[in-house]
Order: structure tokens, then C-alpha cells, then sequence
């Protein structure tokens, strides 16, 4: 064979693997792996350690449509009888029906969608984390849909006023943080692109970066804010040779432009990182941090009132990212990275529930839940469920019109509440 022939067999060949690199990684993600794969060991090639600008751009290929699904109407399946309880039945969060495609949450005109994200090779302490969302879904004993969801605290219940589902997983590529981080973007971008809300069950916090440029893809970059509630800033530098880690999302999404430095609110950070060099990088991007310190002065109250302010004031849309060790372990053991000295179970769910009342919310995630690090009881998993249940709650509240500041009804205050004088028995009867 002739090397003219060869050369003509081999145009097309390349041609199409270029197409398929291409397809695979929308452009810019093909900057990251590349051809380096083909180097001997020895020889990354030049921009080999260089961490790509940005994620992907467009949601072909978003894998939540499989051949299962492709010729059914659309719309919600019902997979629960009525009033079955969190432990008959199949468990979905809360006993939620369930969409498996885009076109299922337009038709069931779907108001929150929980799904999970199932990953943790990011995580950088103990693993796991990639049974969070099963584990979030299987501990509740309430159940869902048929069943009342009416928050005592607030007297709205979240299931009659909204229309949520189980969206099910994003797709994971073991082993693979580029594909699975662009499944993950590509797969979330098509909740809100729906016009549902996201609240995504992780998996560690690396799927921040993703999950969370997923909305800013939609509502502009630049528009998303993100109240961050952690022991850990997670502003930290990439190692060299990974995309990312659950110490990174933070400044993930700073550098590529999506979050901007200016629109963080950051609670509860605590414990022995990060450093000195890190905390200027984060006061140079104008993050906004309170400290566990803080919060210890002054109360937790007080604190939260500021982060509810900043949280209007620095962008038009507001995305929570709740990574559970922001409680003392004694309230979240079952995490990867516990720091003692941290926020209480109370405190983590009124704050979730105030925000999404307060100021609104596009999205949330919650993540670090490690069940195999969890107690016997669930706590961890428990604390992450009624997060999301009180994040619902809040969402309905706004719907409702319930905004005004730290809401609760008034018979939930008991005899004195609001309006209502608290009379004491006179007890000398009783000598």
C-alpha cells in the first residue's frame, strides 16, 4: 500500500475521532484530556497540568432520556399507592412521583425536582459520600404524596402548594471526573431549564462546580449567588493533574467566571484551613465569610440576619450549597470531613427555610452525607432530608406569600405569641 493510500484511509479515521473528541467534550473540555492521552508517561506534553477555563456549554447528550423512555407520554409516574409510608413501597424522596425526562417535568409542570448525584471520587477525606442520595431517600419514615406535609413551624404544607418529583440520578463515569462532571452540568442544566427548581442530593462537594454552573448557564453568569454553608472554604487550588476536588468548587466557579467572588456568602467556617495565603485570595475576590467565631460572639441569629442581607444584595438569583459538616458531628457524624464546633440541627434548617422564604431561592445541593460513617440512627441522613423538606417548605412559603422576616405562625409560638397575652395562674391557691 502506497503512503498516498495511507494517508487517505487515515484522513477520514482522524476526522471522525476529532468529531467524536469534539462531541464528547463541547469544545473547550477538549483542551483538558485532549490527545495528551497518547503521550508516553514521561511526556505530558506542553498544558498538560493546565485546568480547563470552563466546563462544557451545551446539554446534548444529557442522559436523562434513556430507550426505557422514548416512547411513553410524558409526564409523572406514579410508582407509590397513596399514603404509603417512607418504609413500604419503593422509596423515592418523600414517596415523590417520579420524571426520568425533560419532557416529564414539563408535563407534570413540575415545581422542585430532587435528584442525586452519586459521586464521590473528588473526596479528599473519608468516602462514600456516593451512597448520600440513597441513603437521604431511604431513612424517612414519612413518606410523601397522600400523605400531609404541613410544616408545625409554619403551617404551610410544601406538597399541596408545589408539584415536586424524583428526578432519579445524573449519570456517572467511574473514574472519569471530566465525563462525569459534564454529565452532571448537562444532566441538572435540564431541571431548570424545565422551569422546575434543582435540589440535588450529592455525592461530595465537588459537584458543586458543575451542578451550580448549570444555573448559572440558564440565569447568566454573573446573576447566581451562593450562600455556602461549611466547615471548609473549598476556595482552594486544584493539584495538579485533577480537575477538581471538594475542596475547589468554590474558586471553580470564581475563575471561570460562572459565580463571581463578590456574590458568596460563606457560614460557619471553622477548624484548621485554610491558610493565610488562601483567606487574602478570598478577601481579593470580595467572598464574604463569617466564622464560626463570629457566629460564637454574637449568636447564630444575628449572624444569619447579615447573610440574609448580603444574600439580597449581591446577585439576582440565590443558589444554597449546604455541605453537612457544617453541624458539629455530634449533630452530622456521617460526613468525610468532621470539624467539631460547629452549627446545631436547628440552626442549619431554619437558616435553609428562611432563605428560600426570605430572598428565593433557583437551586440548592446538599452534600458530604457518608452513610457508612453515619450512626445507627440516621442522623446524618435524617438532618440532610428535613433540609431539603424545610427548603421545600420555604420555597411554598414564598409562593404563599410567607416573606416576611423569620416567619413562624402564630399558634406554633404557643400562649405568648404574637397577639396573644401570656396569663400566668395564680399558684397561691396550690399552698
Amino acid at each position: 500500500m502506497s503512503a498516498s493510500h495511507e494517508d487517505e484511509e487515515a484522513q477520514p479515521a482522524a476526522a471522525e475521532g476529532a468529531e467524536r473528541r469534539a462531541d464528547r467534550a463541547d469544545g473547550e473540555f477538549h483542551a483538558f484530556v485532549g490527545d495528551h492521552g497518547s503521550h508516553a508517561h514521561h511526556d505530558w506534553g506542553e498544558g498538560y497540568w493546565e485546568q480547563p477555563p470552563r466546563l462544557g456549554k451545551t446539554v446534548t447528550g444529557h442522559g436523562a432520556v434513556d430507550d426505557f423512555n422514548k416512547d411513553r407520554s410524558p409526564g409523572p409516574i406514579h410508582v407509590n399507592r397513596r399514603r404509603e409510608g417512607g418504609f413500604a413501597g419503593i422509596q423515592t424522596f418523600a414517596k415523590l412521583p417520579v420524571c426520568l425526562t425533560p419532557e416529564d417535568l414539563v408535563a407534570g409542570e413540575i415545581d422542585v425536582a430532587v435528584c442525586g448525584v452519586p459521586w464521590d471520587s473528588t473526596a479528599g477525606g473519608r468516602s462514600g459520600t456516593n451512597h448520600g442520595p440513597l441513603a437521604i431517600r431511604s431513612c424517612d419514615y414519612k413518606g410523601g404524596y397522600g400523605r400531609a406535609h404541613y410544616s408545625l413551624n409554619t403551617h404551610v404544607d410544601a406538597f399541596e402548594v408545589l408539584r415536586c418529583c424524583d428526578y432519579g440520578d445524573a449519570p456517572i463515569a467511574l473514574g472519569n471526573t471530566p465525563e462525569t462532571f459534564e454529565g452532571i452540568r448537562k444532566f441538572v442544566a435540564t431541571i431548570p431549564q424545565s422551569g422546575a427548581i434543582p435540589i440535588i442530593m450529592g455525592g461530595d462537594h465537588g459537584i458543586t462546580w458543575p451542578c451550580a454552573t448549570a444555573l448559572a448557564d440558564h440565569y447568566g453568569w454573573g446573576k447566581v449567588g451562593i450562600v455556602h454553608f461549611d466547615a471548609h472554604a473549598d476556595a482552594g487550588e486544584g493539584m495538579p493533574g485533577s480537575l477538581g476536588g471538594h475542596g475547589t468548587p468554590m474558586r471553580k466557579l470564581i475563575e471561570s467566571g460562572a459565580v463571581p467572588g463578590r456574590n458568596f456568602v460563606q457560614v460557619g467556617l471553622r477548624g484548621y484551613w485554610p491558610d493565610q495565603p488562601l483567606l487574602d485570595w478570598m478577601k481579593q475576590h470580595r467572598m464574604r465569610s463569617h466564622f464560626m467565631a463570629e457566629i460564637n460572639r454574637y449568636g447564630f441569629a444575628q449572624v444569619l440576619e447579615r447573610a440574609i442581607d448580603e444574600a439580597l444584595d449581591q446577585a439576582d438569583h440565590l443558589y444554597i450549597s449546604l455541605d453537612i459538616d457544617v453541624c458539629d458531628p455530634a449533630y452530622a457524624p456521617g460526613t468525610g470531613t468532621p470539624e467539631p464546633g460547629g452549627l446545631t440541627s436547628i440552626d442549619v434548617l431554619t437558616a435553609v427555610r428562611r432563605l428560600a422564604a426570605e430572598v428565593g431561592i433557583v437551586g440548592m445541593d446538599v452534600v458530604e452525607v457518608s452513610p457508612p460513617y453515619d450512626d445507627k440512627g440516621e442522623i446524618t441522613c435524617l438532618l440532610a432530608n428535613r433540609t431539603i423538606r424545610e427548603a421545600m417548605t420555604g420555597i411554598a412559603m414564598r409562593r404563599e406569600g410567607l416573606t416576611e422576616r423569620d416567619y413562624l405562625h402564630p399558634d406554633a409560638l404557643g400562649p405568648g405569641g404574637p397577639g396573644k397575652p401570656l396569663i400566668l395562674r395564680d399558684r397561691t391557691d396550690d399552698v
